[in-house]
């Protein structure tokens, strides 16, 4: 299975300065906007999302996320594999799913369904 990066998603303390600061990097305008997340599709290029509630989930760094055809699939085997579940499947609008493990080196790993 071929696997894609959907999102890779900043915790941030300041959103507004966050958002500044991406605006001006990515040369776009946030497509969502929203006290909850800000997200990014600048051309030919993956999402950007920040996260003002990321570091109080956990978050200790930026987050990857990869689609999966099957998140609950997918978190099971990682976890079979040694991961560790830092965030259960989470339905963040629309019916697209997202999770989130830890590798033996604590590394945060994020998947994603989309409805």
């Amino acid at each position: 299975m071929a696997l894609s990066i959907h999102t890779i998603t900043y915790p941030v303390h300041d959103l507004e300065a966050a958002k500044a600061f991406y605006t001006t990097l990515l040369g776009t305008q946030p497509y969502a906007d929203s006290p909850y997340y800000v997200g990014f599709r600048p051309e030919g290029s993956t999402e950007v999302g920040l996260d003002p509630h990321g570091h109080a989930q956990g978050m200790t760094g930026p987050v990857t996320y990869f689609t999966v055809p099957d998140i609950n699939e997918a978190l099971a085997a990682l976890v079979a594999a040694g991961a560790k579940e830092q965030q259960a499947v989470k339905d963040v609008g629309g019916g697209n799913l997202i999770a989130r493990v830890q590798d033996a080196d604590g590394n945060i790993t994020g998947l994603f369904q989309a409805a």
